[in-house]
């Protein structure tokens, strides 16, 4: 089978959530006794394949579960939420650990002269009332986990890259994450530290393409020395550039996104029981000159109506 090599145009916004306390069980506040939560516990351990070795981890777990348990059904039973908050995988884990394992993203700053005016919002602009990029099958159908490393960057930028080959050939490939994260490290990227899904871009876009995640399989670890070296031949898809997103305009989001799935930073430092969000509750900011964020993470936005997040 014949090498294709690819060149397309992507985009990077940067968003941060309206509110800093996301994230469900019951829309009434409920009151539980020890036994009730402790066979909860008991539960998740199993749905979650939990198993802790450490003397008193499991117990040090449940007082964490137990306290982020109440949090979720106390704001869950404010009937003025407009968000929700759930019980998953992290509900283990305080604050300061869930940002510590995976909130990897880092800002780039950018003066109002990197932003393009490709996806400004014009008057006149008549965009589809929804758009699914899933259904359109410019997205990876399989969900794909980062585990425990700070590579939200890397994902966010395949996933962009992945979406517009699809919409440019027709064909749909999952990429490494891997390469990024191995191959891509110590200027502006370090891995499983953290890094942007811009500076990813242009890594792909100076390396002359990035392999599938089939030749360049996910570890989850930053630990390997770089193999695309050896890869030459294997590449698949290359881009010849990105474009920044106007901040604090949401119907240009809507544009741009119109046309194609694009990476997105979220602050995420509270996010970590996050369950569900209404979309009108999502707005675009300028952060790069006033507001310190202090985690953030990174996404890609691949539709919009409602119920689409």
């Amino acid at each position: 089978m014949a090498i294709s090599f690819r060149t397309l145009a992507l985009l990077t916004l940067s968003v941060l959530l309206i509110s800093l306390s996301l994230g469900v069980v019951t829309a009434t506040e409920s009151h539980r006794n020890e036994a009730e939560v402790r066979t909860m516990y008991e539960q998740w351990l199993v749905e979650n394949g939990k198993n802790y070795n450490g003397l008193g981890e499991k117990e040090r777990r449940f007082k964490i579960f137990k306290d982020n348990l109440k949090r979720i059904e106390e704001h869950n039973s404010d009937p003025n939420r407009s968000y929700e908050r759930g019980l998953n995988q992290f509900s283990d884990l305080t604050v300061d650990e869930f940002q510590a394992s995976y909130l990897g993203g880092k800002i780039e700053k950018k003066s109002v002269s990197d932003v393009a005016e490709r996806y400004q919002y014009k008057e006149g602009d008549i965009l589809p009332d929804e758009v699914d990029w899933r259904e359109r099958g410019a997205v990876v159908p399989r969900v794909k986990r980062q585990g425990d490393c700070g590579s939200c960057w890397a994902f966010a930028a395949t996933g962009a890259v992945e979406g517009i080959n699809q919409i440019t050939t027709g064909e749909l490939l999952s990429l490494s994450e891997q390469e990024l994260i191995d191959c891509d490290r110590g200027k502006d990227n370090f891995g499983c530290a953290g890094g942007g899904a811009v500076w990813a871009f242009e890594f792909i876009k100076e390396n002359g393409g990035i392999v599938t995640d089939e030749d360049y399989g996910y570890t989850g670890n930053d630990t390997a020395a770089c193999k695309a070296i050896e890869m030459k031949t294997t590449r698949v898809v290359t881009i010849n550039g990105h474009e920044v997103v106007p901040v604090n305009d949401e119907m240009s989001l809507k544009k741009a996104v119109s046309y194609q799935p694009i990476s997105v930073m979220i602050s995420a430092a509270n996010m970590s029981d996050y369950k569900s969000v209404i979309p009108n509750d999502i707005v675009t900011v300028d952060f790069f000159f006033n507001n310190p964020i202090l985690s953030c993470d990174q996404i890609f936005f691949l539709c919009y109506f409602s119920g689409c997040i």
